[in-house]
């Protein structure tokens, strides 16, 4: 059975004016999104701009959010790098710490590499690491990193570290290439990458959700998460499903990552959260103005 069930949080990751990491709204945002429902948090993937910190400041990070209460269990840091060693010094860091689940991209540089090659990239790191407690999310997004991971590539990682292949985060979007990996792998966690994808994902025996949208609708995917296969609750999952997608939809009216944060903002009524690591962008003043309608509109046509 899957060892890692739920629904995670890809955190968006707040900067200050200067474009260092808020520490102090990232724990407080982290310790919202388990009081929303979420199982955990998933910090630094790409939702968090994980690529656009340097390897000490996302140690910093996770430091920060350790020590400011978010229990190392709840945490599910982004750890690869194209760089092996560095792969390596943020997967053992995450161990320091007490935090054993890391969602891992592969090396993504280079592109048109074989299994081969990522299969002796990924098993370099497992075999450095060597730590028994590291359970390991295999990130596939191939639509930003076009290093896709091939089932093939999955099964023979599966094989030879049973006990550290823990999951595979699917942000390719396909529902077909998640349920083809359901099917073929008992023992791995398929978590969606998409918030609308869970519910079907659940329904055919997926393991739940790591998304982007969550950073405004944990609830929602918590009770999607919960109440699913309730023939009595099928109200009220329908209802929060319609409310995950719109969300969804409105956090693609403009440029994802920075409408994600733009919306955190209008959450807290705190506008540096808008704020984004270059070379994003911030939405713009009346960007802004068009999608507070949007979001109004959302939240009448689908209350929380």
């Amino acid at each position: 059975m899957s060892s890692i069930k739920g629904a995670f949080s890809a955190a968006a990751t707040p900067v200050n004016a200067d474009l260092s990491p808020d520490h102090g709204a990232l724990v407080a945002h982290s310790k919202q999104l388990l009081a929303d429902g979420l199982h955990g948090v998933a910090l630094l993937g790409s939702t968090g701009e994980a690529n656009s910190f340097s390897s000490a400041e996302r140690m910093a990070i996770l430091e920060a959010v350790v020590k400011g209460g978010v229990p190392p269990e709840a945490l599910l840091p982004g750890t690869g790098l194209c760089a092996l060693p560095e792969t390596i010094a943020l997967t053992r860091h995450a161990l320091s710490l007490g935090v054993t689940k890391v969602v891992m991209l592969p090396p993504f540089y280079y592109k048109g590499v074989s299994d081969q090659g990522l299969y002796d990239a990924y098993r370099h790191v497992l075999d450095s690491v060597a730590d028994d407690r590291l359970q390991v999310i295999l990130y596939h997004i191939p639509p930003i990193s076009q290093v896709p991971l091939s089932h093939d590539l999955i099964g023979r990682l599966i094989e030879n570290y049973p006990g550290t292949i823990a999951g595979v985060k699917d942000s390719g979007g396909a529902l077909d290439n998640m349920l083809g990996m359901v099917r073929r792998f008992p023992t791995l966690s398929v978590l969606a990458g998409a918030d609308p994808l869970l519910l079907p994902l659940l329904q055919q025996g997926g393991a739940g959700c790591i998304t982007a949208t969550s950073n405004l609708a944990g609830a929602q995917l918590r009770t999607v998460f919960d109440k699913f296969a309730d023939p009595a609750a099928s109200a009220q999952v329908d209802a929060a499903q319609q409310r995950i997608v719109a969300l969804r939809e409105a956090s693609n009216s403009f440029p994802q990552i920075p409408t994600i944060k733009a919306m955190i903002a209008r959450r807290y009524g705190a506008a540096g959260w808008a704020a984004t690591r270059p070379p994003l962008v911030r939405l713009s003043n009346e960007q802004i103005g068009k999608l507070g309608p949007i979001l109004d509109k959302v939240d009448a046509d689908f209350p929380a």
